[in-house]
């Protein structure tokens, strides 16, 4: 199994990520006006930004809308980003139109049931361990570490290394 897992992260083009439970613990927290608040991990965000310098794209596809998503994905410089669809695979399609992308080239991470929509149809489906059980039985692969607590820099650094870019990305933090 592991060595499927490593080919087919090999072939990824295009990281797809669901955001509450996969970038964020899946909580949601109000303020007392209402203001959503949102937390996300370091880790994964410097870990999307090394994985795009290595020529890997990234997406968010998420189903409900928070400015704090926008403005994180701007941070990042992710570029595709769709929020408030319950249809993930049709706004895969719609952040795709411009692109003959395959989908065997594509890894998604998810958490819940409006994820299996894509996660059934891409070539790298991956979930997290707090995943809902129908998720963890269609992932190819679960990560070790929980949504919004590393799980999506354990998948960019896991997609580097099947790919031979990791080294790369990682030499210009080492003392020479």
């Amino acid at each position: 199994m592991e060595e499927k897992i490593q080919r087919k992260l090999a072939q990824v083009r295009y990281l797809v990520l669901d955001v509450d439970g996969v970038l964020t613990d899946g909580k949601l927290y109000f303020d007392n006006h209402g203001n959503e608040l949102k937390t996300f991990h370091t880790l994964d965000g410097h870990g999307i930004k090394m994985l795009q310098k290595s020529g890997v794209g990234v997406a968010i596809i998420t189903g409900r809308r928070s400015s704090v998503v926008e403005k994180r994905a701007h941070d990042l410089g992710i570029t595709r980003l769709i929020q408030g669809r319950e249809d993930k695979y049709m706004a895969f399609q719609e952040l795709f139109a411009e692109e003959n992308v395959d989908l065997e080239s594509v890894a998604y991470v998810g958490d819940d049931y409006p994820d299996l929509q894509l996660m059934t149809r891409v070539g790298c489906p991956i979930a997290v361990p707090n995943a809902a059980p129908p998720v963890l039985e269609r992932a190819l692969w679960v990560t070790s570490k929980q949504g919004g607590e590393g799980a999506v820099r354990e998948v960019c650094d896991r997609i580097m290394q099947a790919q031979g870019t990791f080294d790369s990305a990682l030499a210009p933090y080492l003392a020479k």
